[in-house]
Order: structure tokens, then C-alpha cells, then sequence
């Protein structure tokens, strides 16, 4: 098999299982992978950006592209994309899963809930990048890939809960002074916020499911008050939890 793209919108690409005898992905500016077993791994080409897959299939393969819009993406033109061919992110995983569910479930008429699975989706692709260039580049300052990677793994697993500075200096083995600096530089904005961040936009797809109220979603994500889960979705979002989910009507 043979696959070839290049186009005005990103695309994953998600590996549900396979192997390959022989054959190689690669995208413009990357070095090609030949890597055999690539399922559960997940291909990332940016708008833009030239892609071809060939497979001499070893074993049943199974792919899922999916196609994102940059131009109905909110805040995409604030993003930094970056090529990334056969990774493995449990996070980006089970949001585009969840996506693709949605899609093949014939959901489609749910506009508001695919385009904030959209948004997310494209926000985690956003999260780091792991060229080498840049990653010389993020060690005169910034977090190296796996620092990055086991931060963002450890705040979306307490999304409801609050963080301590010293926890997340730990598992960047860095001085809280230092870590605070470093984050800040590869995300954009402190530790603190980009958490906020991630509560809200993990609220907007819990605010699909009317059968979950606004009070207990805030109380999921940390909130002990509807009223602070209210004021922290408005400043980052300009419309209140509920204005939001009228939106899915």
C-alpha cells in the first residue's frame, strides 16, 4: 500500500495495529522511519507539509487519518506545529479515539462536541515537538522532550486536583526556580496556567454530556465552587459554562 498527502490541513495518522515487512513513512523534513511494528504509534503532518507511507504489509493493518481545518481550529495561528512521525502519547491517543468514535458513531450533527474534540486535539499535538534542533535549542533554557513529556503526563493525570510547584520540579529533576523558568519558556506561560488550560478545555467536552451538571464538572476538575469554575472558563474562553453548552443545542 502506498499513501501519499500534502494539502492545507493537518492530518494523524493512527496506527490501530499492523506490521510491515518492508517500506518506510516519511515527511518532508524528517528523517524516513522504517520501523516494522507500528501499532498504537501515531504520525503527525502539518499543513503544508509532504507525506508518503509505503507498507509491505506483515500482518492486518489498520489505519484511521484524520483531517483537522487550521482555519476553523480556535487560536490555531498561535500554535506551533511540528512533523512527528511514529510516537506514542497516551494523551493524544484517547482524544483522537474518542474523535474517530464520534465520527464513525454518525455524530456528526453534534457540530459544537466534534469541534471541541477538535480543539483539544489540536492543542495536544501543539504541546511539544521533538526535533533535535529544537531540542538543543530548549537545553539552553527550556525543558528537554522527556521532561516535558513526564510533566504534561503527571498534570493530566491530576487535571482535578491541585498541583505543587515542588512535584512538578521533581519529575523534571530541577530546582523550583529553575523548572519554573524552563516550563514557561517551552509552553508559553507558567505551570499554573497551563493547568488551568488543560481543566478548561478537558470541561468544554464534559460540557457535551448534559447528563453531567456544571456544578459536579467543576467539582471534577478541582472547583469546590460553580462560582470560581465559572469565572476561570470565562476568562479563558469569553462565554460562561452554561452560554457554552447552549451551544451543543
Amino acid at each position: 500500500m502506498e499513501f501519499r498527502f500534502q494539502g492545507h490541513v493537518h492530518v494523524l495518522a493512527m496506527y490501530n495495529e499492523g506490521a510491515r515487512r518492508d517500506g518506510e513513512t516519511s515527511i518532508d523534513g524528517l528523517s524516513p522511519s522504517k520501523i516494522r511494528n507500528f501499532a498504537k504509534k501515531l504520525t503527525f503532518i502539518p499543513a503544508g507539509c509532504g507525506y508518503r507511507e509505503q507498507l509491505e504489509t506483515a500482518a492486518s493493518t489498520c489505519l484511521t487519518f484524520l483531517y483537522l481545518d487550521p482555519t476553523v481550529l480556535r487560536n490555531d495561528g498561535h500554535a506551533d506545529y511540528t512533523p512527528r512521525v511514529h510516537f506514542e502519547d497516551a494523551v493524544v491517543w484517547e482524544t483522537a479515539a474518542k474523535l474517530k468514535s464520534a465520527i464513525e458513531a454518525g455524530q456528526a450533527k453534534k457540530a459544537p462536541y466534534l469541534s471541541a474534540l477538535s480543539n483539544v486535539l489540536a492543542f495536544e499535538l501543539s504541546r511539544f515537538d521533538d526535533i533535535p534542533v529544537r531540542d538543543a535549542a530548549l537545553n539552553r533554557g527550556g525543558l528537554a522532550s522527556w521532561q516535558k513529556r513526564a510533566v504534561v503526563s503527571y498534570i493530566e493525570q491530576h487535571l482535578g486536583k491541585q498541583i505543587c510547584l515542588v512535584s512538578l520540579a521533581e519529575r523534571a529533576r530541577l530546582s523550583q526556580h529553575h523548572f519554573c523558568r524552563a516550563f514557561k519558556q517551552s509552553f508559553g506561560v507558567p505551570p499554573h496556567r497551563y493547568h488551568v488550560q488543560r481543566r478548561i478545555e478537558q470541561a468544554k467536552l464534559l460540557l457535551a454530556d448534559r447528563a453531567i451538571s456544571i456544578t459536579d464538572i467543576g467539582l471534577t476538575l478541582g472547583y469546590s465552587q460553580s462560582s470560581s469554575f465559572s469565572v476561570a472558563f470565562r476568562k479563558l474562553t469569553g462565554w460562561t459554562p452554561t452560554e457554552y453548552r447552549r451551544e451543543f443545542e
